[in-house]
């Protein structure tokens, strides 16, 4: 059992062909190889008049024209060309420009350019088990032609599946938010998240031949059904928070009031007139609605 399950390698460790330079050549000269090869057909067409000897030349001229003609292909820049030989390969020809390869060799294009995709909301359970909704954008290209194109079966694909798994690792190792602001979360940390997705995209598309330049978060919320449930349990844990901090606040003014009617022997107080002090002095700070003054015109004594 233990050796199954040790047998099953990580996709980046299954990495079977990797890119070469090709043999191929510049299209410009054998565009004027060509024209050498016409002349030969005019000149032996002009011959055939007068001698029966022009016919080998006319016969040479045109085959080498087809010849040179099937071998011509163009590349664009940013654009590459896996050259096969009866299904071997035998390199990538990544030079702009009007090229040539032998007739018998075929070839495969394949954009280098970058790419961006978004991809579709998917519904996650973060770290806490609650329902999200995550999307993610990713910015892409090809950087490996021939692990692109014959080490997985459609790159596109593959990397459509990949960001999907990626997001659902990442969006269940965090959670949704934190009040407190003590742990990384989906969404308050979003360039910490965004960064993870991207080393992990990386590391399941690497077998393609890809390259992930960047990843963003483009939709984060709660799923549908507990969206109005976890709205009121954030406003209640901020109306807590909150209250905390006018509670320790309200506190250390009480303190510094004391403290300082002690000093400047403002007023004598005993335990009692000291708690009432505090008492109001907290009603006033810790209120949430405007407070109403007493006019005391006794004594706290009979």
């Amino acid at each position: 059992m233990n050796a199954a399950v040790s047998s099953a390698p990580h996709l980046s460790n299954l990495r079977a062909t990797g890119e070469r330079p090709a043999r191929t050549f510049n299209g410009y000269v054998m565009l004027l190889a060509q024209l050498v090869a016409v002349a030969m057909i005019v000149i032996g067409g002009a011959q055939i008049e007068r001698s029966p000897a022009g016919i080998p030349l006319l016969i040479l001229g045109a085959i080498l024209v087809t010849f040179i003609s099937i071998g011509f292909y163009l590349l664009q820049p940013n654009q590459a060309a896996a050259i096969l030989l009866f299904g071997s390969y035998k390199g990538t020809d990544r030079t702009s420009g009007l090229r040539w390869r032998w007739p018998w060799l075929t070839r495969s294009k394949v954009s280098t350019r970058v790419h961006n995709v978004t991809s579709e909301r998917l519904k996650v359970n973060d770290l806490r088990g609650n329902p999200i909704e995550i999307a993610s954008n990713v910015v892409w290209r090809v950087t490996d032609t021939a692990q692109a194109l014959y080490d997985v079966d459609d790159y596109n694909k593959f990397l459509f599946v990949q960001i999907e798994s990626a997001l659902r690792t990442i969006g269940a190792k965090y959670a949704y938010d934190d009040i407190e602001h003590q742990e990384t979360t989906l969404r308050g940390n979003a360039d910490v998240v965004s960064e993870e997705l991207r080393s992990e995209l990386q590391d399941r598309v690497a077998v393609a031949g890809l390259s992930i330049d960047e990843c963003r978060l483009t939709h984060l919320a709660y799923a549908s059904e507990i969206a109005q449930a976890m709205l009121r349990r954030q406003q209640a844990e901020a109306v807590i928070a909150a209250r905390q901090k006018i509670v320790v606040g309200a506190v250390s003014m009480v303190e510094t009031a004391l403290q300082m009617l002690s000093e400047k022997n403002v007023v004598e107080l005993d335990d009692e007139r000291r708690a009432a002090m505090v008492s109001n002095l907290m009603v006033v700070l810790c209120s949430d609605r405007d407070t109403q003054p007493v006019v005391n015109a006794g004594t706290l004594y009979p």
